[in-house]
């Protein structure tokens, strides 16, 4: 136990070589050059890059999948909320309000959607300017009396006259088809 002192000793040891040890010059100089500057060489500095680039887009890459991951979690845990809200406000009402038409859920919503849709393609495919033969060639009057005349185009009246007729009755036409 007392055998060792507990303090260490202050004194700098000195342990002389009794072989002498010789380096080239080159070797000193190589050393000293290094010593006295303190920036790194090219090439050490080039690889230090890489590896700092390489380490950047590694963590980069984890992020991104972690918040990807973050993410789906938010939209499953938004999702499961609003077929929890929708079963909820579904469940709590009469089966005679659902009959009247009103919207319960998602997939409701989207039948009634592609419903509509299928009306509107419908009525798009009906009102097609081929269907009405006389609208079309009224309107090819009026264009050609537009560029006959560039400057006195008042003097298309009866052509105007004639389109807004046929379109009229076009209109009529589409309507009683529609009933």
């Amino acid at each position: 136990m007392g055998a060792g002192q507990s303090k260490a000793d202050t004194e700098e040891k000195v342990f002389y070589n009794e072989t002498p040890i010789q380096f080239s010059q080159d070797v000193v100089n190589h050393l000293s050059d290094r010593s006295m500057s303190p920036d790194t060489s090219p090439e050490r500095q080039s690889t230090l890059d890489a590896h700092v680039r390489a380490r950047m887009q590694a963590e980069l890459e984890h992020l991104r999948a972690e918040e990807e991951s973050v993410q789906k979690e938010i939209e499953l845990a938004l999702e499961r909320e609003n077929i929890d809200r929708e079963m909820s406000s579904a469940g709590g009402e009469s089966s005679d309000e659902v009959a009247e038409g009103d919207v319960k859920n998602s997939m409701t919503l989207m039948g009634d959607l592609e419903e509509i849709r299928t009306k509107v393609d419908r009525f798009q495919a009906r009102r097609h300017l081929s269907d009405y033969p006389a609208v079309k060639e009224s309107g090819e009057t009026v264009v050609f009396c537009y560029k006959q005349n560039p400057t006195t185009p008042l003097d298309c009246w009866r052509e105007v006259r004639e389109f807004n007729a046929s379109v009229a009755q076009a209109e009529s036409q589409h309507l009683a088809s529609l009933r």
